[in-house]
């Protein structure tokens, strides 16, 4: 009885206690509210832009920023605001979805390999050396020769299943360091099987760490989306801050002084991946009581 009273309680204060110092932390509020604002952009903008195809023209040709276009047209007379918006939706989408695959992915094979060890984590371990050193960017190449229409999904799956090797690693060793504790010793003992061990005694002791490895898998899925997007590698529909880029400079916006055109997408790609990595740091200062600020 006592034991299931004060684990509850516990477990309480330690959230409490991590709200507490969370909600004080200035880089943690300072990064979320930005990506949270950006968010909230690319749901909503698209509604107030008022326009159902971002590609469509609305206008004269290489009008600069107006109360009419907020941030001018480009050179076919599209507004860069409404692909702006329009944009930020899909890159949230490509590192959502691509950091989502290769979250389950690197937790999967991370668990398993840090908890069974032997035989099992060599053979993870090699496959997980295997992707590591893959040529990515020369397998899209060939992937992308073989496909004719390139979407966000295709693309999330593709980036997904290429980033996963670091953050499998880094699971795997933090399960190795826990596997011998002692209650995972007791749930062994209990009759627990490897999956429940696994979920509901090893995992929720690395709660705090496994979100701020998605964090960073997140940043790093939307730079990666952003760079395919920029050399040609993109989906061949709809827009993205990525291609946004890539068109102002295949129609030579820097030379034309249209920098409406490619300010945008770059600071909004600045803006969301620079805020992630400061709320990850502002997390870590929470999660890790030696740098909590008091």
């Amino acid at each position: 009885m006592t034991t299931t009273t004060t684990l509850p309680t516990e477990e309480r204060v330690v959230r409490r206690e991590a709200l507490y110092f969370a909600v004080r932390n200035t880089k943690l509020m300072i990064g979320f509210g930005i990506v949270l604002f950006l968010l909230l952009v690319g749901i909503f903008g698209p509604i107030l832009a008022n326009v159902e195809d971002p590609n469509e023209y609305v206008a004269a040709a290489m009008l600069p920023p107006s109360s009419e276009h907020w941030f001018g047209t480009t050179t076919f007379g599209q507004d860069v605001f409404t692909q702006f918006v329009y944009g930020l939706r899909t890159t949230f989408v490509a590192g959502a979805l691509g950091s989502g695959i290769a979250a389950v992915i690197a937790m999967v094979i991370g668990f398993v390999a840090g908890y069974r060890g032997g035989w099992v984590d060599e053979i993870l371990n090699m496959l997980t050396n295997v992707v590591l050193v893959i040529p990515t960017l020369a397998v899209l190449l060939i992937i992308n020769a073989y496909l004719g229409i390139r979407s966000v999904g295709v693309q999330a799956l593709f980036i997904g299943l290429t980033s996963w090797p670091w953050a499998a690693r880094s699971i795997r060793a933090q399960t190795f360091s826990l596997r011998n504790r002692e209650f995972v010793d007791l749930a062994r003992l209990s009759g627990m099987t490897t999956r429940k061990i696994i979920t509901r005694e090893i995992a929720p002791n690395m709660s705090s760490y496994l979100f701020m490895t998605f964090i960073l898998l997140f940043g790093g899925s939307i730079l990666i989306a952003s760079s395919l997007d920029f050399i040609g590698l993109g989906p061949t529909e709809g827009v993205s801050l990525g291609l946004m880029l890539q068109n102002s400079t295949q129609w030579s916006a820097l030379q034309l002084g249209l920098w409406w055109w490619f300010v945008p997408p770059g600071a909004g790609i600045t803006a969301v991946v620079g805020a992630l990595y400061v709320a990850n740091v502002g997390l870590d200062e929470v999660f890790n009581p030696k740098l909590r600020e008091t």
